[in-house]
């Protein structure tokens, strides 16, 4: 399966971890340039690029960025501009998920939920595409939502849910607009991975989880990433406003 990613440049957003570092892997691995981006962790992130120039001899970067920040998400698609001079595959996978019932959830928490997994989707799309346009280089976008967009969430996790049905929705609208201009936009909803988001709940009770899921074993962040992979190349070019469901069959649509 050729993925023609090999010399292409490539934004993480939250790469510095989880899901976001094994993107990064799998990219590299295929020959790609990478920016990832980090919100607190400057020496994971600092690794995370180091090591992978040193294993795949890519050129590896990191930025600060809070996608949730206008200003932020503008500084960031200056600077890989001037990196790597265009940009050819955007991958929006930072997220925040923070536990709390709905009966408890203030409205700061909740507007900060949608401000990093809606806006931060948002303002990173607008600048990519405001930035094919300028080079007319074409380009694909991925977007990261979650099962729970579809199933809910029964943890204190609906804030994080609704934001992910969010994303499905954007995803469709946008790469209806986005298509004119050469760019693909497409989705992954991965069901439950062992990261920091679920790390303490699946350490808690990992059957419990393992049972909902038809396949029988929650999914490796190497398969979501493959699944992201898949849509960053040529191999799925005649996909726009799909949204990959990764639930294991929890799903069930």
């Amino acid at each position: 399966m050729e993925l023609n990613l090999k010399g292409k440049n490539a934004i993480v957003t939250g790469g510095s971890r989880g899901l976001g570092s094994a993107i990064c892997e799998h990219l590299a691995q295929e020959g790609a340039n990478i920016l990832l981006t980090y919100v607190s962790n400057a020496e994971k992130a600092e690794d995370v690029a180091a090591h992978l120039a040193r294993q795949y001899g890519v050129r590896a970067a990191t930025m600060r960025a809070d996608v949730s920040n206008e200003q932020d998400v503008q500084a960031l698609f200056s600077f890989v501009t001037e990196l790597f001079q265009t940009v050819d595959v955007l991958v929006n996978n930072a997220g925040v998920c923070p536990v709390s019932p709905i009966k408890d959830t203030t409205f700061e928490t909740w507007n900060r939920v949608m401000a990093v997994n809606m806006g931060g989707v948002f303002l990173t799309c607008r600048e990519m595409i405001n930035h094919v346009i300028a080079s007319g280089n074409p380009a694909s976008i991925i977007n990261i939502a979650s099962a729970t967009a579809y199933i809910g969430s029964r943890n204190g996790k609906s804030h994080y849910a609704a934001s992910k049905g969010g994303v499905i929705s954007f995803t469709i609208s946008f790469a209806k607009e986005a298509a004119a201009y050469g760019v693909r936009v497409n989705a992954v909803a991965p069901g439950i991975m062992y990261t920091d988001m679920t790390a303490e709940l699946l350490d808690r009770d990992m059957d419990h989880y393992r049972k909902q899921i038809p396949i029988g074993r929650i999914a490796t962040l190497d398969e979501a990433a493959a699944a992201v992979i898949f849509l960053a190349g040529d191999a799925s070019s005649y996909m726009t406003g799909t949204v990959l469901d990764l639930s294991g069959g929890q799903c069930g649509r």
